[in-house]
């Protein structure tokens, strides 16, 4: 099978052609030295790694699965060296605090490598986004004791991290869970309960694990207000940040039996009046959490759509390649037996619809890791706040939609393959295992859709797609004197008015009948997806156009035509996405719990 190849000229091309990154990042004092050449020369270096040191240990890893024996975690041969390198190339620490020994980078970076690494092997990302994601939320969180004592060893990757959350009582609903904080004489708390699904909770690695685990304390509000957040090492620390030696009291109970990303090891962690520290404020545990959250989703998005280009890889190469009857048109090869895939029009459909959604998904990830930038580094406070609004709505859309599309794509190239994409030696089932948990984890897309539809639309009275539409009518005002552009913006048009037309309806029916929220909510997201999908193949038919006579004219006369097919083939489906939800919640709700 095709070895996977980072997609160094599409990140190159989408920062800096279709986002100005270098502008963005020159405007803000944090990120001013992050320059073109700088971010080069980290995502070319970051893709040897994805290529070189995680793909060959991926498929190998999935066979031999991370292995438990009483309490003690071991993943599969070569993780441990990789890892390894990992750390030692001083990847951990890339968007840390640079006080506390990080390089300070922006999400945008750190997002397009997350994209490679998951790529190149989903198991072995997730233990190093994780990491990332707790070392954010102690770094907007944590007591300046806490951080200096537990980030410089997580920013050199010397120790990981993880985030529980669930139990097995509470998943979505975390105002049910029954881990209790005891305050003790010292300032510490001791920690009892069971978190479950917990994501490289015990693993062979690192020599410590940082925990964030949310619980409550014997007097707390009731609810999700009750909700506090704690630091729980694996190993007990002391105050000069070396280990003591002695094993907290937390600990791995089994792993999860999955259908895919078997080398990452999903635990059954037990917290048995583990010495714990809190992190932020008493009863707002949530809050702080959704730091993590917020970066975790957007992680998920990044899986699968890194998981949908290395598919397409393999997908692409074998259409051209396998040779399979006639075009309609008649032999293109014929001196041999049979053309190869590619000249069927349902096989380009396949492909095309892929390739444009693994382009659209890249840059919706781009835009949003943005705007966490902007509401980190920006100093003005205005445009934070601002950052920070658009943030939460394209968050559950980015998750959601970019999970979905990237299963989609992996079951797509599996089919183009045919029989040979249901084996394994061609690793595209490993793909399609893989992908699926993204659709699940870090609050199932069903979640995420009502999320939207609920708190992010009906309930925000349309302040945060007003901040959407300013967004596009900025690049559609840009766009005024560009004649080649025109006809492709009636698209955009028509999904904003689909768009708004849904809100309107979904505004006014649930007035009267709150159930409309949810039954609108998944095709609303799709909706929304669809929309955000469109105004991204904008922006990048825009740079394209603009750079049509430069060196790359082949590489951008395929944008052009994998844009124009997005537009085309994909745009359309909002109608059908309209008429659903305009259908309403009657034909959801009609039927009695015992006729299902």
């Amino acid at each position: 099978m095709p070895a996977y190849r980072a997609p160094i000229q599409d990140i190159g091309f989408l920062l800096n052609n279709v986002f100005d990154a270098d502008s963005l990042f020159s405007s803000m004092p944090g990120t001013v030295e992050v320059t073109t050449d700088l971010t080069s020369a980290i995502v070319e270096e970051a893709g040897k790694i994805a290529e070189g040191l995680l793909a060959p240990i991926n498929q190998s890893g999935d066979q031999q699965s991370c292995q438990y024996n009483d309490g003690v975690v071991t993943t599969p041969d070569g993780f441990k060296e990789a890892y390894k390198a990992y750390a030692e190339g001083g990847w951990a620490g890339l968007t840390g605090e640079i006080t506390y020994g990080g390089q300070g980078m922006p999400k945008t970076l750190s997002a397009l490598i997350e994209e490679m690494s998951f790529a190149a092997n989903s198991s072995f990302a997730l233990f190093t986004i994780l990491t990332t994601g707790a070392t954010l939320t102690l770094s907007h969180h944590g007591s300046d004791e806490l951080k200096l004592r537990y980030l410089p060893k997580m920013y050199e990757g010397i120790w990981t991290g993880t985030m529980c959350l669930t139990e097995p009582h509470a998943g979505t609903d975390l105002g049910m869970i029954k881990t209790r904080a005891v305050p003790n004489a010292d300032g510490s708390y001791s920690l009892s309960g069971t978190k479950i699904f917990i994501t490289a909770g015990e693993h062979d690695l690192a020599e410590n694990i940082v925990h964030l685990v949310l619980a409550k304390l014997p007097d707390a509000p009731a609810g999700p207000r009750g909700i506090s957040l704690f630091l729980v090492p694996k190993m007990l620390v002391d105050e000069n940040s070396e280990l003591t030696g002695e094993r907290n009291g937390v600990r791995c109970g089994s792993i999860e039996h999955k259908m895919g990303i078997k080398a990452s090891p999903t635990c059954v962690m037990n917290f048995d009046e583990a010495t714990g520290y809190l992190v932020g404020e008493l009863n707002n545990g949530l809050s702080h959490m959704f730091t993590m959250m917020n970066y975790e989703r957007l992680s998920m998005g990044l899986q699968a759509n890194g998981l949908a280009d290395s598919a397409y890889q393999v997908a692409a190469a074998y259409a051209k390649d396998r040779v399979q009857g006639r075009a309609p048109t008649g032999p293109q090869q014929p001196e041999a037996n049979a053309d190869p895939l590619l000249v069927h029009p349902d096989v380009r459909r396949l492909l095309l619809t892929i390739r444009a959604n693994i382009l659209a998904g890249r840059s919706l990830s781009i835009f949003a890791a943005m705007q966490l930038d902007i509401s980190r580094f920006h100093p003005d406070a205005a445009a934070r706040s601002r950052a920070d609004k658009l943030v939460s709505l394209l968050i559950p859309v980015q998750k959601a939609y970019c999970t979905d599309r990237g299963f989609d794509a992996c079951v797509m190239a599996q089919q183009v393959l045919g029989g040979h994409g249901y084996v394994a030696e061609w690793g595209l089932e490993q793909n399609v295992r893989d992908a699926r948990i993204a659709q699940i984890y870090e609050g199932a897309n069903g979640v995420q859709a009502l999320d939207l539809m609920g708190r992010k639309t009906v309930r925000a009275n349309g302040e945060l797609l007003a901040l959407l539409s300013e967004e596009m009518d900025a690049f559609v005002a840009s766009q005024a004197g560009v004649p080649a552009m025109q006809s492709y913006l009636v698209s955009l048009a028509t999904c904003r008015k689909v768009l708004s037309d849904a809100t309107l309806f979904v505004i006014d029916s649930a007035a009267s009948n709150p159930e409309e929220i949810g039954a609108a909510s998944y095709a609303y997201m799709e909706l929304m997806g669809l929309t955000l999908y469109c105004f991204m193949w904008q922006r990048i038919l825009a740079a394209a156009l603009a750079d049509k006579g430069g060196d790359n004219a082949e590489y951008l006369d395929g944008l052009v035509k994998v844009g124009e097919f997005f537009l085309a083939r994909q745009v359309p489906r909002v109608l059908s996405l309209l008429a659903e939800i305009e259908a309403g919640a009657e034909s959801l709700m009609a039927m009695a719990a015992n006729q299902f």
